[in-house]
Parts: C-alpha cells; structure tokens; sequence
C-alpha cells in the first residue's frame, strides 16, 4: 500500500530566493490558490508566472480581444504573463520534460519584450513557479534552477532542496513526496543534460 502524506496548511506562496537573474528579481513558490489571487501577485510585484502541472489551467485574460462564444474560449491579453510546462506529479513524464520546464523558466527570466502594444505586460517584477500544491513539481524544478544559476548558495540539489523545504514549510513526515522520487530523478538527469548542453556551447568549433 502507498504511504499517503499528511496534508498541512502553508502559506498560498512563498519566498525562495532573491537576487535571480540578470534583473535581481525574486522567485516564489505556490500552489493554484496563490497562483489564482491576483492581488496577492500585484502585492508581491509578481509580474511573471510559471505553471508547471499539466493537471490545471489559469484564465489570466483581463482584456479580452476575442469574447467567449459558444466553442470557443476568450483570447486576449492577461493579468500576468504566464508560461507552462506540463508536468506530472509523478511517473509518466518524458524524461526531457523537466529539463525543457528549466529552460522555460530560465527563458522567462531572460525574455525580453518588443516596444509594440501587442505586449502589453513588460514589467519584469518577480517570479511565480506553482503547480497544483507548491509541494513537488515546482519545488523539483526551482531546486534544479537554483542549483544551476546561484552555485555559491546553492552548490548542489540536496542544498536547494532543503533551502525549499524550509521557506515553502514542507515537513519532514511528507519529504518523501516532496517533491516526488521521480521528478527528483527528472531533476538529476536533466542537470547531467544542462551541463553537456552548456559544455558544448562554450566549446569552439573546429
């Protein structure tokens, strides 16, 4: 039979890290009641949020370009800029899948916007990465986020996960689903295929 983690109250998100990226931002952690309460965002200056479940959808839009209609969802112009990966809290994932939810964090970090109207949102502000609880998916990729990019914090993902599982209030008697086994492999593999990748970038070319 599977051990079933207690469930515990925690904060709608919390504060990871600061000093992120080239614009020195802060990175949170939350789960669907935080990453839904758009005055909560606003108050903590989050500008930017990443959804890492494939399980739950946000409809962010506040300035609709195209109505709802019967069929059809409404297009237009969100409260935040959002950007998903899809990620199983579990088995089930292709093994690439944490590795391309890295880079779109690390994309949305580094993005930066035209001058036009179409892009409305262009406060870089910080950044939340949630999934359905803030207990396993996104503490899985912001623990191989932060073990890439703050090195002299975080020198490995045992140290980044800990640091997580303070501020996020994640107790001891529920560590062993948080995050899951699997996405803490996903994690593993996905650092071994960041460093090839960025070996090869700086390698020269013969």
């Amino acid at each position: 039979m599977d051990q079933v983690a207690p469930r515990y109250d925690r904060p709608p998100i919390s504060l990871i890290a600061t000093e992120v990226g080239d614009d020195r931002v802060s990175l949170f952690i939350g789960g669907s009641d935080g990453a839904r309460d758009l005055n909560l965002l606003k108050e903590n200056g989050i500008f930017t949020v990443v959804n890492c479940a494939v399980n739950i959808d946000f409809n962010y839009v506040v300035e609709a370009e195209q109505e709802a209609e019967p069929g059809k969802v409404a297009v237009g112009h969100g409260a935040v800029r959002s950007y998903k990966v899809g990620l199983i809290d579990g088995e089930g994932n292709p093994s690439r899948m944490m590795m391309a939810g890295y880079y779109i964090l690390d994309g949305a970090l580094k993005q930066r916007l035209p001058e036009r109207k179409t892009y409305p949102n262009r406060e870089r502000g910080n950044v939340l990465v949630h999934c359905r609880s803030g207990r396993s998916r996104s503490v899985a990729l912001v623990a191989l986020y932060l073990t890439k990019n703050q090195p002299h914090l975080f020198p490995t993902f045992g140290v980044a996960l800990a640091h997580i599982r303070s501020k996020r209030e994640l107790r001891e008697d529920e560590w062993f689903e948080t995050p899951k086994p699997t996405l803490i492999e996903a994690a593993m593999q996905a650092s071994i295929a960041i460093d090839l990748l960025d070996t090869a970038r700086h390698s020269p070319v013969c």
